[in-house]
């Protein structure tokens, strides 16, 4: 009973600290933007949303704790060389590249510009990454530091913001202005980018659990999934909450005239006054430190992991620290217009191979893994050319592809074609690094 207490303790702990790390910028500028977008169709806008970012998210951690706890125990099946390539591309999209420096000019853009100006972006990303700094260096408190301290003071921020909207609605919901509901959805999705961040989580996740004394694997796996369903019922209904702000807000505003980084702002400073854009200062704050700590922690142990702890944990997080300050001073229109094109490509391949993880019992042919996931990174390459005026013919014209899923047919089929070429079954356990 006493261990049963325990699990239950350590799991809340845990999941409290997974839904900091989930709920960071992405989270606060996408769902809103999407509900004024979508309007009276907000919440089909905001169910796709979640699937395409939670849900496969959850999925990924799933996955992972049915491998081995790495990142290799999904993409390793197509080969070492390629799946270090996709390991790291993942890391450095969830880290320095994007993820981690979007953490900082949403901060800046949310939380100091409305309540000041004379703050210059590069002094208050040195500052903010300083504080990451201080809180990431010590791996072991990281878990405990962002669900026992910064999470209950994050959810009580949300929770005053969310009810005060509900209550006092700012307008009527009006019809949508996007043409594809569905496909905004999915976007929006790829955008917050939990589902490469859940690659990197798990591994934090799956390594305290075990630090906590789970090392059973029935043990393990139930403290992790207990932390999910946690994590995942709250994160769905904030998200759901401020994708309905979003809605309220789409017979007051001109989409036109207010970007991603504002609209909450506006919404918050309508609904609450100065008070609230104070509260929501707060929340941005918390918000995209704890995501910013957790994707630190998790570049850090990976990049020590692959080069055998020659790059030492605390080298990696200076490292991704400064290299961040100097992206974060790019501002977050330009990191969100570079993140588009990277994720767009990036995503389905590792959509695909998170999928097929759960039929590694099954598949014994690793060609079927390769030839999936290499169709599934040629379609998704070429429909990024062509939103850049590359004209590639039928790309736009398979199925699916209204809804941002034309790559999903191709991909059955390069996995199927991959079937026809001979594969050994031993290969699935040679391929891949530790990591």
């Amino acid at each position: 009973m006493k261990k049963e207490s325990k699990l239950v303790r350590d799991s809340v702990v845990i999941g409290l600290a997974l839904f900091s790390m989930f709920f960071g910028a992405g989270s606060l500028i996408f769902p809103p933007y999407l509900g004024m977008e979508s309007g009276t169709g907000w919440f089909l806008g905001f169910i796709c949303f979640i699937l395409a970012d939670i849900g496969l998210a959850f999925v990924t951690i799933v996955a992972m704790i049915n491998g081995d706890g790495s990142i290799s125990s999904i993409t390793g099946v197509v080969g070492k060389i390629p799946a270090l390539v996709i390991n790291t591309a993942v890391i450095i999209c969830i880290g320095p590249f994007l993820a981690i420096p979007r953490t900082a000019a949403t901060t800046y853009e949310m939380s100091v510009l409305p309540v000041t100006s004379g703050i210059n972006i590069t002094v208050f990303s040195v500052i903010y990454f300083a504080i990451a700094w201080v809180l990431t260096i010590r791996p072991s408190r990281v878990v405990d530091i962002l669900g026992k301290f910064l999470t209950p003071a994050l959810v009580i921020c949300l929770a005053v913001l969310i009810i005060a909207g509900i209550i006092w609605p700012l307008g009527e919901i009006t019809e949508p202005v996007c043409d594809n509901i569905v496909r905004e959805g999915v976007l929006n999705g790829y955008q917050a980018m939990d589902v490469l961040g859940a690659l990197g989580f798990a591994i934090i996740i799956i390594g305290v659990t075990r630090e906590k004394g789970y090392t059973e694997p029935s043990q393990a796996r139930k403290a992790a999934m207990i932390s999910c369903i946690l994590a995942g019922g709250a994160l769905f209904l904030v998200y759901c909450g401020i994708t309905y702000l979003g809605a309220t807000a789409s017979s007051v505003y001109d989409i036109e005239e207010v970007n991603q980084a504002s609209l909450l702002v506006h919404i918050t400073e309508d609904i609450l006054g100065f008070e609230g854009v104070i509260i929501l200062g707060i929340v941005v704050g918390l918000a995209c430190l704890t995501t910013a700590v957790g994707l630190t922690a998790a570049a850090a142990k990976y990049f020590e992991g692959i080069t055998g702890g020659r790059l030492k944990y605390e080298v990696v997080v200076t490292l991704v620290m400064v290299f961040s300050v100097v992206v974060s001073n790019f501002g977050l229109s330009a990191i969100i217009s570079i993140a588009t094109p990277v994720l767009s490509v990036v995503y389905p391949t590792v959509v695909t191979l998170i999928i097929l993880s759960f039929f590694k019992r099954w598949i014994s042919n690793l060609n079927i893994y390769r030839g999936a996931a290499l169709v599934s990174f040629t379609v998704s390459f070429l429909t990024v050319l062509t939103t850049y005026g590359v004209p590639v013919p039928l790309v736009n014209s398979l199925p699916l592809a209204d809804y941002g899923f034309n790559w999903v047919l191709p991909t059955a089929a390069g996995g199927l074609i991959g079937a026809f070429v001979r594969g050994r079954k031993k290969d699935l356990t040679d391929s891949g690094s530790a990591v």
